[in-house]
């Protein structure tokens, strides 16, 4: 059993509640994720984001956030590793390899031990037939067959003066100086150990080819993984888990929650065709943020990651340029000869801004998952088809960041439910 000592007065005084920070996207209050040194740790929430009361429920929420930004974000745009007060790099932070290495060693309160062999004559434990051959005095019965009346059985000791034990050491204490804050207020013995890169890569290679155990390999692969991170030890030394960029996050969450996965063919092409060029310049398609199908319906979504959720201020809701743009997906959609094939000439398609809020905290008096606040319309349309009146739509950020995986359905329902109804409610107040 391994003892695990104070990490400091500071950590028993700020629950993790104290380290957490809800951002404005505001000028300087964008970044989303986790900031920490040798000394503090602060998480950065995204606007709009409810976090919970109690240590278990925030805890949850950080390692979820952790999880969305990991799977959600680019490696130069999540990771800033760097010396204080030195120009930042963009490197591949192995937050999970971390978080692995700190779950594991809190389970078994141990380090992991390689083991050696020993073969010894026993008449019980697990019998290594080759050497009882080779070595057992063996007496033939009639049969044929050999008789023993001493066996070689397997054994094993644990040695505690190996590499791997060593490299583990080293790992551990690296994963709980930087993120074990998130699960106790403890780290573990400082090993003194000294990071020998190269050497520890080559035997962690050499584990991971050796070994068929599932949980020895995913240690393996989390060490190696922190290793080759890990450059030079200093003790004065940030490192940044997250992004200026939430925006985009924002997009991807939506798109992974109700979009399709092919949606090419809904969108608009634009082309040159050239007085001095033989061939026709095609460019880049408008791309809409995501397709939603549900029953014989097709949505347009546009993740906007605007403050309009927060603020319930009209100069934080989308511009012309931005509903301008809405309307002429959707009119490419109803166009669309492919598409009227399937669905008739009048093709059901809808428009909707995707937009984050609170439901539990805001401006509109509403605890609702899904929420309509209003419609965009555009005054070079009659605004009689039901894609040309955009609709606006608050999604609880909370709830769709522990919810963008697994069956879409009930999701996709709740959406087209909220912007079925916003068409027939704003209609009543136009």
């Amino acid at each position: 059993m391994t003892t695990i000592q104070t990490n400091n007065k500071k950590d028993d005084e700020h629950p993790l509640a104290a380290k957490c920070h809800v951002n404005e996207n505001g000028d300087g209050d964008r970044f989303v994720g986790i900031k920490a040194d040798s000394n503090n740790a602060m998480v950065y929430f995204p606007m709009g984001y409810k976090v919970p009361d109690d240590e278990d429920s925030i805890r949850e929420d950080i390692l979820q956030l952790i999880a969305v930004m990991a799977e959600f974000t680019e490696k130069k745009d999540r990771v800033l590793h760097m010396p204080k007060f030195a120009t930042p790099q963009s490197v591949d932070f192995p937050v999970n390899a971390y978080i692995s290495i700190i779950r594991g060693f809190l389970d078994t309160k141990s380090y992991y031990k390689e083991k050696e062999s020993t073969r010894k004559y026993s008449d019980h434990g697990r019998i290594d037939w080759a050497a009882s051959l080779r070595k057992g005095t063996s007496l033939y019965q009639e049969d044929g067959s050999p008789f023993f009346n001493k066996f070689v059985t397997r054994g094993s000791t644990p040695n505690d003066k190996n590499l791997i034990t060593s490299i583990h050491r080293y790992c551990v204490y690296e994963a709980f100086t930087k993120l074990g804050w998130l699960f106790t207020p403890h780290l573990p013995e400082d090993p003194h150990i000294t990071l020998e890169k190269e050497r520890f890569l080559h035997r962690l290679k050499q584990k991971l080819a050796a070994t068929h155990n599932d949980k020895d390999k995913l240690l393996f692969k989390s060490m190696k993984a922190m290793i080759e991170f890990l450059d030079d030890p200093t003790t004065d030394r940030q490192f940044y888990f997250g992004t200026d960029r939430f925006e985009y996050v924002w997009e991807r969450l939506i798109d992974e929650a109700f979009g399709e996965k092919d949606k090419e063919k809904y969108f608009p092409h634009t082309s040159w065709t050239l007085r001095y060029a033989k061939n026709k310049k095609g460019n880049a398609a408008l791309e809409p943020d995501s397709i939603m199908l549900y029953k014989d319906k097709i949505y347009v979504l546009d993740a906007k990651y605007y403050r309009y959720g927060v603020t319930a201020q009209p100069a934080h809701l989308p511009e012309s340029t931005s509903i301008n743009k809405q309307i002429t997906y959707a009119e490419y959609i109803y166009n669309n000869a492919q598409i009227k094939a399937k669905y008739g000439d009048d093709v059901p398609v809808f428009n909707a801004f995707i937009m984050p809020y609170n439901k539990e905290n805001n401006s509109f008096n509403s605890a609702d998952y899904f929420l309509n606040i209003g419609e965009a319309v555009s005054d070079w349309k009659f605004n009689d088809h039901k894609y040309e009146r955009v609709q606006g739509i608050l999604v609880d950020i909370r709830f769709l960041m522990h919810n963008y995986f697994g069956d879409r359905t009930s999701k996709k329902r709740r959406m087209a439910e909220t912007i079925d109804q916003a068409i027939i409610d704003n209609a009543s107040i136009t």
